[in-house]
């Protein structure tokens, strides 16, 4: 029996210059509730410590255990914990911890992060991927493992026990994020999710996205397949266009900004990011998303915008397209008011929803 398609909601928490940064958060909380209360099965936001532009939510299991205790059903996933960046034996116990909080709703998205994050937070970019490992390894350890220990490279463990341990036996649904065929194969293998999209046009998810299901399937375990898609409704389709624009644009540009601190232009940046597992950030493809118009954009499917009628036939088609288990919209991005981030959700709540649960059936 196919499992029914779920819907999430995600957010960066993307500020623009003089934004108050309580007001931001307190707004995406209020985003939460009123996902709860509209059906949405999950909550979802990225954790980024710096770039208040690309987001400001450097302690998503914080956000998550406010929201548990303001909704009732809504399940919450960080996409992702930068695992590089953390001591895995403090960050086992905390996301145990908020799974407690949360009342055993609690997911673990996790991957290796936006390039640019490694300098400011003293990694180098060379340790990235082995840190990466090490950190999942030694999660994976801390929560199922009365005591453990663990000799890595960078982090040696010695007949330690991590407290407290997760209300989910054996620990929290893992997801892994990005587009690495390595990764997703691990993801495979071990029954794990997967999470794919954002402001990129689908085409480039295609590979990866297929490649997982056919993992699952040769390993024979269950798949679990998102997908997160920026959306813009409004009844009207001039209306949704106008209010939509600048919004598009300043979530194209917050997107990309952090490009700027990142050396990527030379031969030898660009090889040191590919010898890293970086070949994104060396391309040219992603800062030149800023260039383009507002019209190429929405041409280019970085975000659908329209009504409905018009945003829920894309939706079906991309539905249609990669047969994902998750649809994760963002409606709030680029600085969009509150307001209108909540018409986006209750549109599509209430026309958008029911007709790909049906096409899914």
């Amino acid at each position: 029996m196919t499992p029914p398609l779920r819907f999430g909601t995600y957010t960066e928490i993307q500020c623009p210059p003089g934004r108050d940064h309580a007001e931001m958060i307190y707004d995406v909380l209020r985003l939460g509730e009123h996902a709860d209360e509209r059906g949405f099965d999950l909550f979802t936001a990225l954790e980024h410590p710096f770039f208040e532009q690309f987001a400001i939510n450097p302690n998503p299991l914080a956000l998550f255990c406010s929201l548990a205790q303001r909704t009732r059903r809504l399940r919450f996933r960080t996409l992702c914990h930068t695992l590089p960046l953390h001591n895995p034996m403090v960050l086992a116990g905390e996301i145990a911890q908020a799974d407690i909080l949360t009342h055993g709703r609690l997911e673990c998205g996790v991957g290796r992060g936006h390039a640019w994050l490694n300098e400011p937070a003293n990694i180098r970019l060379e340790e990235n991927q082995e840190r990466y490992v090490e950190a999942l390894d030694i999660l994976l350890l801390a929560w199922t493992q009365d005591r453990f220990s663990y000799d890595g490279r960078y982090y040696t463990v010695r007949d330690l026990s991590v407290v407290p341990k997760p209300l989910q036996q054996p620990h929290p649904k893992i997801f892994q994020l990005g587009t690495s065929t390595k990764w997703f194969q691990r993801a495979a293998d071990s029954g794990w999710g997967v999470t794919v999209g954002g402001p990129a046009p689908s085409f480039v998810f295609k590979e990866p996205a297929a490649f997982y299901l056919n993992a699952c399937k040769a390993a024979g375990t269950t798949p679990c397949l998102g997908y997160v898609k920026a959306i813009y409704l409004d009844e009207d389709e001039d209306r949704a266009h106008r209010e939509a624009e600048p919004v598009v644009r300043n979530f194209v540009k917050f997107n990309v900004s952090p490009m700027d601190s990142l050396a990527h232009h030379s031969p030898q940046d660009k090889q040191r990011l590919i010898d890293a597992g970086y070949a994104f950030y060396a391309a040219e493809d992603f800062p030149r998303l800023r260039e383009l118009s507002y019209q190429e954009l929405i041409e280019a499917g970085i975000v659908y915008v329209g009504t409905p009628q018009q945003v829920g036939q894309q939706l079906l088609d991309l539905w249609e397209e990669f047969r994902f288990h998750e649809l994760i919209i963002m409606s709030h991005y680029g600085g969009t008011e509150l307001w209108k981030a909540l018409k986006t959700q209750e549109l599509f709540a209430k026309q958008i929803m029911p007709r790909l649960k049906a096409a899914a059936r």
